[in-house]
């Protein structure tokens, strides 16, 4: 999956499910929240801890320049965009926020969102199962394998899109209805899928597994 834009990328170690795959920290900073430390540390560079640290249970390095408190509105993860869109990240690539608690997943979506409003050219997910991509107004295209399943869900609102190409099912003009299941469970048929957002912001869920 294409988790590439043109522009300065950030790296974000979330504390969920421990990610399980390959992190690539290339050209990157690497932003680790409080207890993601645990399951990053020895196998990713790490150029910033940051957090309140009520989930960790030992120093980490590089120490952090703040301990913020466990008495706060924003999660880890939320400051952690912040620092990057602070540093002129415009592309964030979270890692780690899958699995565990749900409420902190459903917010890690939100994150996603959090980064495009403010401008960021690519903001993705990638969890052990799936990478998670929200995408605004636009062309859009994503690398994949064929026989992968993949899912267009609408977020926070509406959203239209046009010109599918590489779906199984592809429509030419397709309304996406927030509260609506419409968009779940297509297939890839090649080893690229494109369409372009007209209106509102889209999910876009490509689960690893091939059928």
């Amino acid at each position: 999956m294409n988790v590439r834009g043109d522009g300065k990328r950030a790296v974000i170690l979330l504390n969920g499910e421990p990610y399980r795959g390959e992190i690539d920290a290339e050209n990157a900073y690497v932003l680790c929240c409080d207890g993601a430390y645990s399951w990053a540390k020895g196998r990713v560079r790490i150029d910033e801890n940051l957090g309140d640290f009520d989930s960790l249970y030992e120093a980490p390095v590089p120490a952090p320049l703040k301990k913020f408190p466990s008495e706060k509105n924003e999660t880890d993860g939320e400051l952690a965009v912040d620092r990057a869109l602070s540093l002129g990240a415009t592309d964030l690539v979270f890692y780690g926020g899958g699995g565990g608690r749900e409420d902190h997943f459903l917010g890690n979506l939100h994150l996603l969102l959090k980064a495009k409003a403010a401008g960021a050219l690519t903001a993705v997910l990638k969890t052990n199962g799936a990478g998670i991509s929200l995408c605004g107004k636009g062309e859009q295209r994503f690398a994949c394998k064929k026989g992968q399943t993949v899912s267009l869900l609408p977020f926070g609102g509406d959203a239209h899109i046009m010109k599918m190409e590489g779906f199984k099912y592809a429509e030419k003009d397709l309304q996406l209805c927030y509260g609506s299941t419409r968009g779940i469970s297509n297939l890839t048929v090649s080893e690229e899928i494109s369409f372009r957002v007209e209106e509102g912001y889209v999910l876009v869920i490509i689960n690893e597994e091939v059928v």
